[in-house]
């Protein structure tokens, strides 16, 4: 009766179950899982907010298939900011990155038709591709004071051709690693998709989140075809209003064809609303007071979990780049699940187990740094208490 696309398995599994009856027990509970920006206590500039929503220019329907002008050349303007100019002309609005997921995966792919994928990283991934009928082919990234791509892995299925391969994706930086795709990557991943008429898929929503120096965005690539995808979610940490974008680029006769291809698709949904198009440069233009406020909070959280770890030995951080998350190294003394169930029912601290990022071994736990600060030391500590003792 169901399509096989959404045969998946449906039970809900044992860290679930476990946090669902702590939750009913009402037990205390130190979430160090937040992904939410808009429930960890930031300020945001409310009344500016609203009035962006309330234009009258929106009780006028004006179907538009990549979106309102006006709303891509704010992203444009966004892109330009960065020294990576953009023509709003190569700007598709999308109501999320997912649905940008599927414009892209029905645009680039056959039934049975894979995308590369990186692991470890996002599992929403497996959800979309199944949906889209797509099959995803993992590629390693490797850790050694840091993280890279492993490129023997990526080209090892595009030369077994297990499925006819459309697309390499990349996460900038990666969730949950952090990791940001170096210069001398990119090169290679442009040679590589340019030879095998690949396209390159690029994830920038935490782009702005950088440790470091601003990091360069896709968006300017033009070597090979190439589709950045972003949206407000995390550059103003704005997840309800539901506005991503796709940006494409690279060679200007393959853009071309797919810019006039991705406006069909868009054009049989138009699924974002007038209010949020003409709300899009002011949501745009309110980022830098949100993002100053998170990258505070991550690099104060990092900073007192570099203090906490350097008081014992037994547990460990990865290397960060950007982003939200910090993945921790621990004992594996069995399986990371096991691990994140028993620190929830000894200490009530909350991290989330690598496996479900697709982590090769159970040694890690992600933690958010987007924490509140009072509840991200108390966990902190009493995971580091735990791991002491056990």
């Amino acid at each position: 009766m169901f399509s096989r696309r959404t045969s998946w398995n449906l039970a809900t599994n044992r860290y679930t179950e476990a946090l669902e009856a702590h939750r009913r027990e009402g037990r205390e509970l130190l979430d160090l899982t937040a992904s939410n920006p808009t429930t960890v206590g930031l300020h945001y500039p409310q009344e500016e907010l609203i009035r962006a929503l309330a234009s009258r220019e929106s009780l006028t329907y004006e179907p538009a298939p990549k979106g309102l002008l006006s709303a891509r050349e704010a992203i444009a303007a966004y892109y330009t900011e960065k020294g990576s100019p953009v023509d709003p002309d190569g700007v598709i609005l999308t109501t999320s990155t997912s649905e940008a997921y599927s414009f892209i995966f029905r645009l680039l792919c056959d039934p049975g038709d894979a995308v590369l994928v990186p692991m470890p990283s996002y599992p929403l991934f497996d959800f979309l591709a199944d949906l889209n009928d797509v099959k995803l082919v993992p590629y390693e990234l490797v850790y050694d004071h840091g993280w890279q791509i492993d490129f023997h892995s990526l080209r090892s299925p595009i030369n077994r051709a297990c499925a006819r391969p459309c697309a390499v994706l990349v996460v900038h930086p990666n969730n949950p690693t952090g990791s940001y795709v170096k210069s001398h990557e990119l090169h290679e991943l442009n040679h590589i998709c340019s030879a095998q008429q690949l396209a390159i898929i690029a994830d920038e929503v935490f782009l702005d989140y950088s440790l470091g120096p601003p990091a360069l965005t896709f968006a300017a690539n033009k070597d090979a075809l190439t589709f950045t995808l972003s949206g407000l979610s995390k550059i103003s940490a704005l997840p309800q209003m539901k506005v991503a974008w796709i940006a494409a680029s690279g060679p200007q006769s393959l853009k071309s064809d797919a810019l006039s291809r991705l406006e069909v698709i868009a054009d049989t949904y138009l699924s974002m609303s007038a209010p949020i198009q003409h709300a899009i440069r002011a949501m745009l233009g309110e980022r830098h007071g949100i993002q100053s406020q998170l990258l505070d909070r991550i690099k104060s959280n990092l900073s007192l979990l570099d203090v906490k770890l350097a008081g014992q030995t037994l547990c460990s951080r990865l290397v960060i780049e950007g982003g939200w998350y910090a993945v921790l190294r621990v004992p594996a003394l069995g399986s990371d699940e096991d691990l994140a169930i028993a620190l929830l029912h000894e200490t009530g601290v909350l991290l989330q187990p690598g496996h479900f990022y697709n982590f090769a071994t159970d040694s890690y736990l992600v933690a958010s740094l987007i924490t509140p600060a009072e509840k991200f030391a108390h966990g902190i500590e009493r995971v580091l208490q735990y791991l002491a003792h056990r």
